[in-house]
């Protein structure tokens, strides 16, 4: 899958009926800039207000996940944002004349193929993804689900379902790659029990539902005359029932198509959460619900990490904290080995730094001739003396001090610096700094791009000549 966000060619509709309204919906998607994400408009309201698809606006999960913004709302958006998410869609308008999302025929393949044949068109912006590094669990004791996350290369998804039943019984699937996602997934229906039919009706639901875009099961045995009045529920012709199980069970796809479908339930909640996700989610009984609560969980984590990247603004025409002279006051460190230019930034808890990264730097000769790149290791160092620098700054005559580094964790080299660059650093601690000891978390980044990042641990240590 390319990094790049992508978008749809050229715009696109369909209609259908809502699931839940029975209204007939007008839909149509439209390509978007670059970063925009996906996005709801009710074109049938005045100002056309616009709902992003994100968790932190969905209002309501009984039965499918409606979204809520600006007075205005839309339902059963999951097999649309599933699709959307599989293909690789970053950004969409969608343009809706109603309150409810088209439940189609119960699946999402009809989506994928209206998207697909609008074309894929990559765009420039870099897409960004949130790479589970640790396990996120969610444990919903309501819903008796469980949902966890697990750091992967790719994003996979495993799911379990077990409804007490004796036609279903325990069922499993799992999607390996997106890439199969439109063969494996888009074509599973929903699925409802039969016993839920009559109370789904009675509460004014399901006015769309009927046998073409739902699978209904049959828990026990029940005569012809019990099979036509439901068929009459839902206006449909009679025919002859055979038995318990699956009633329209000749347009299954797969044996374990109600698992598959919980699956592409799950992605189109994930898709709210805001960006695409790398790891590989394993579920258990799975519904909206406890979807959303997973989400919501992931989605802090990003609001997190963004906040602990949030990247230091540098404008060169500022008047530095330190100059390379007033550097060379603090730090013992001499050419070629010092390698921060300036800070700009200082305070009890961090410090910004700034290394203009030349053509005639001394490790350029050997690293590389021909593909000038900056060793990873001096980019730790850099750090550690921006680091230096913050830990000197607890002192009243820091000219009298050294910091000697006793640790370094956890660092990731993200993209590669080379000669033209601006690296700025940004450390902050971790915790006080306690009998001489600093933990601090490290970040170098070049333009909005974190480079690289890791945990540095450094003991002030008084000079022997002081």
């Amino acid at each position: 899958m390319s990094d790049k966000q992508r978008t749809i060619h050229k715009s696109v509709s369909l209609k259908g009926t809502g699931l839940h309204t029975g209204k007939e919906v007008n839909i149509t998607f439209k390509p978007a800039e670059e970063n925009t994400g996906y996005i709801f408009r009710r074109i049938d309201l005045p100002e056309k207000p616009e709902i992003k698809a994100l968790v932190d606006n969905v209002v309501e999960t009984s039965r499918s996940t409606v979204l809520q913004q600006n007075g205005a709302s839309v339902g059963t958006v999951e097999h649309l944002l599933s699709a959307v998410y599989a293909i690789g869609i970053d950004n969409i308008i969608i343009e809706i004349d109603n309150e409810e999302m088209p439940i189609l025929d119960g699946s999402s393949q009809l989506y994928v193929k209206v998207l697909t044949e609008a074309g894929i068109q990559e765009q420039n912006a870099e897409r960004e993804y949130f790479i589970i590094e640790k396990e996120i669990s969610l444990i919903d004791d309501i819903k008796d689900s469980t949902i966890q996350a697990f750091p992967a290369e790719e994003l996979s998804l495993n799911v379990m379902i077990d409804y007490n039943s004796t036609v279903l019984g325990n069922q499993y699937a799992c999607l390996k790659s997106l890439s199969d996602y439109k063969t494996e997934i888009a074509p599973c229906k929903t699925f409802v029990f039969l016993k839920e039919l009559e109370i789904l009706l009675k509460n004014n639901q399901i006015k769309g539902g009927d046998l073409s875009n739902a699978l209904v099961i049959v828990e026990k045995d029940f005569t012809q005359k019990e099979f036509n009045r439901i068929a009459d529920l839902f206006h449909k012709e009679h025919h002859i029932y055979n038995g318990r199980g699956v009633i329209n069970e000749k347009d299954m796809t797969f044996s374990n198509e109600p698992a598959r479908h919980k699956l592409l339930d799950l992605l189109g909640d994930m898709a709210l959460i805001g960006m695409p996700v790398k790891g590989k989610i394993i579920a258990s009984k799975p519904g909206h619900f406890s979807n959303i609560l997973f989400a919501k969980k992931i989605r802090e984590e990003i609001k997190k990490q963004q906040k602990r990247n949030k990247i230091p603004k540098y404008n060169p025409n500022d008047t530095p904290i330190y100059d390379i002279n007033d550097i060379k006051k603090i730090l013992p460190h001499r050419p070629p080995l010092l390698l921060v230019d300036k800070v700009t930034e200082l305070t009890e808890n961090h410090v910004v730094g700034i290394k203009n990264v030349t053509m005639n730097e001394h490790f350029f000769v050997g690293h590389f001739p021909k593909e000038p790149v900056m060793p990873g290791v001096l980019i730790v160092e850099a750090m550690a003396q921006t680091g230096g620098v913050l830990v000197l700054n607890s002192v009243s005559d820091p000219e009298n001090y050294l910091t000697y580094f006793l640790k370094i964790d956890k660092v990731k080299f993200k993209k590669k610096v080379v000669p033209g660059d601006t690296l700025i650093f940004k450390l902050e601690l971790m915790s006080p700094i306690r009998r001489g000891i600093a933990n601090m978390r490290a970040q170098a980044f070049v333009g909005d791009k974190l480079v690289t990042e890791g945990e540095l641990m450094a003991q002030i240590v008084k000079k022997v000549n002081s």
